[in-house]
């Protein structure tokens, strides 16, 4: 009984929060791992960098890294990315890691209008760390005689999980709005670390934005500052039991720009009867020609309050061109820059 409640702690627990994907309080600073529909959405090239450590008040922080690499290949109206994620979480060292490729295919549906429909191809492996299990002396749960081991632990069949992953997604957009959605996990890939099953459920995200000018600002002006808002927004669900909302709005005056977000479901009601809120978002941005870099925290706002530390992120995106376009491209083909949180000289105007 005592291996049995042994086992439940560790693995239970790991599944317990496996059970949903881990997120990115700057969602449009990661549009890899939010849609494959963004895929090759660049001038030609791009490289991103994401990294998120929630709750650091805790003994074990969660942590979320995320790197990925685009391009788009005006000459098949196609864009090509790989994605890298590792996720680790809880004393016992639960870790998931997944490498994808997504490719995603431009159709020109009016002269400001693209249609961007995207597929995600993944490996993944999940598991506990061994090496970090306090086993024997380290937890003494003794029997009579001699405390347990790892080769106790063994007769369990613990070990690693590998999967394989699908997703696919779609986008619209124009140099001024994008609106799309994309579905992870389509195949609900097996995830037991126990030689059983335990799926990790489809993954939903809706999301849209829109590029507003204020004070008459013309984004096809050539103009030195322009200031502008981008409020934007996104409804997250997984499985039966998980949904999110965010809702935002970031303010600019190029290279700067502040943002103030807000991620709950007010309509809904905890199990205290009050609103379902989770944190209210501070964002902070540098946005050049081709460097992009940002930070964020989240202030919890939920029952836990303050006493996790809340979530610090920061996010790097450089674009680049290797090589200019090919003079014999049709007009026609050429991709419509979708809306970033910037806007460039010669991009946008």
């Amino acid at each position: 009984m005592m291996r049995f409640l042994l086992v439940m702690l560790f693995v239970g627990s790991g599944l317990t929060l496996v059970g949903q994907d881990p997120q990115f309080s700057q969602y449009y600073q990661a549009p890899l791992y939010l849609n494959p529909g963004f895929t090759g959405i660049t001038p030609q090239q791009r490289v991103v960098f994401n990294h998120r450590v929630q709750w650091p008040n805790l003994p074990q922080a969660f942590s979320t890294f995320a790197a990925s690499y685009d391009i788009f290949v005006d000459e098949l109206r196609s864009g090509f990315g790989i994605l890298a994620t590792t996720d680790r979480m809880g004393s016992a060292g639960w870790r998931t890691t997944t490498v994808g490729l997504l490719y995603s295919y431009k159709v020109k549906l009016s002269e400001k209008i693209v249609f961007s429909p995207g597929l995600y191809f993944g490996y993944g492996t999940n598991g506990l760390d061994r090496t970090k299990l306090r086993l024997g002396d380290g937890l003494q749960y003794e029997r009579p005689g001699q405390p347990y081991s790892s080769a106790d632990f063994d007769q369990f069949k613990i070990s690693q999980q590998s999967y394989f992953d699908f997703g696919a997604g779609f986008l619209f957009y124009s140099r001024v709005w994008w609106l799309g959605a994309s579905f992870q996990h389509m195949n609900e890939p097996n995830l037991s670390i126990l030689n059983d099953v335990s799926r990790l459920p489809m993954k939903t995200a809706i999301h849209g934005g829109v590029k507003i000018p204020l004070h008459g600002t013309s984004m096809r002006r050539s103009t030195s500052s322009p200031d502008y808002l981008t409020p934007s927004a996104i409804f997250r669900m997984q499985g039966p039991s998980f949904s999110q909302f965010d809702l935002g709005v970031n303010y600019h005056i190029d290279p700067v720009s502040v943002g103030l977000w807000y991620r709950g479901k007010p309509w809904s009601k905890t199990v205290i009867n009050s609103p379902y809120q989770d944190a209210l978002v501070l964002t902070l941005g540098l946005y050049f020609k081709n460097l992009n870099i940002g930070y964020s925290y989240d202030f919890t706002v939920s029952e836990l309050q303050t006493s996790t530390g809340g979530s610090h992120e920061i996010s790097v995106v450089y674009e680049f061109v290797s090589r200019p376009a090919r003079r014999n491209v049709k007009k026609k083909y050429k991709l419509i820059p979708c809306p970033t949180f910037n806007s460039k000289e010669g991009f946008w105007n």
